[in-house]
C-alpha cells in the first residue's frame, strides 16, 4: 500500500483538529483589552495544543518520508494515534473554560500521555514494516526523548491534583524539547 494515502487522510485529521479548537474562541463582548482578559486561559489553552498538533503533525511528516512501506497494523497504529489527538480539542477547551483545573488538567496530561505512546506503537509498527536494517530503526534508536516525554506526561498527570501550574508547566518543557524536528531523522534523510 502506498503511504501517501495515509499522509494525506493523517493531514486532513490534523487540520480538522485544529479547526475545531479555534472556533473554540469566542469573541469577546467588547473592544478595549480588559474584554480579552477572561478569554486569556482558553487562549493560552489554544496556543499550547496548536503547538502540539504542530509537534505531532512534522514529527508524523518525518516518520513517513523515512518510511516506505505501510501495512494493516500500521494504518490501525496511525489511527490509533489520530484517535487520541482527536480528543485535544475537547480537554483544551474544558482545561481553559476552567482557568487550568486539576481535573482538566490531568485529563490534559492525559490525553497527552496516550498520543505519546500511539506515537510510540506507529514508530515501532512502521520500523516492523519495513525491517529491522531499515533508515527509520537506524534513526529512531533508542528513543530516549520519547521515553522521557512519556515519563513527564505520567509525572505531570497526578501533579495536576496538588498544582495545576507545574503540570503545565511540564507539558510546556515537554513541548519545549519537541519543539525542532527530530534531527535523527532528518540527518540520516540528508545523508541518504
Amino acid at each position: 500500500m502506498h503511504k501517501t494515502r495515509l499522509e494525506a487522510f493523517s493531514d486532513g485529521v490534523l487540520a480538522i483538529i485544529i479547526t475545531i479548537m479555534v472556533l473554540e474562541l469566542k469573541v469577546p463582548h467588547g473592544e478595549d483589552l480588559a474584554a480579552l482578559r477572561p478569554l486569556l486561559p482558553v487562549f493560552l489553552s489554544y496556543v499550547l495544543s496548536f503547538i502540539y498538533v504542530g509537534i505531532y503533525w512534522n514529527n508524523h511528516h518525518h516518520l513517513l518520508q523515512a518510511s516506505k512501506h505501510v501495512n494493516g497494523r500500521v494504518l490501525w497504529a496511525n489511527l490509533h494515534l489520530l484517535f487520541w489527538l482527536s480528543l485535544l480539542p475537547f480537554v483544551t477547551g474544558w482545561m481553559g473554560e476552567n482557568h487550568f483545573g486539576s481535573l482538566p488538567s490531568a485529563m490534559y496530561g492525559g490525553v497527552l500521555l496516550m498520543a505519546a505512546i500511539a506515537y510510540w506503537v506507529l514508530a515501532r509498527s512502521l520500523i516492523a514494516a519495513e525491517g529491522t536494517e531499515s533508515l527509520l530503526k537506524k534513526a529512531v534508536g533508542k528513543d530516549y526523548k520519547g521515553t522521557v516525554s512519556v515519563l513527564m506526561y505520567a509525572v505531570a498527570i497526578p501533579v495536576a491534583f496538588v498544582s495545576p501550574w507545574i503540570s503545565q508547566l511540564v507539558f510546556v518543557v515537554v513541548a519545549l524539547t519537541w519543539l525542532v524536528p527530530d534531527r535523527r531523522i532528518e540527518r540520516l534523510m540528508h545523508n541518504r
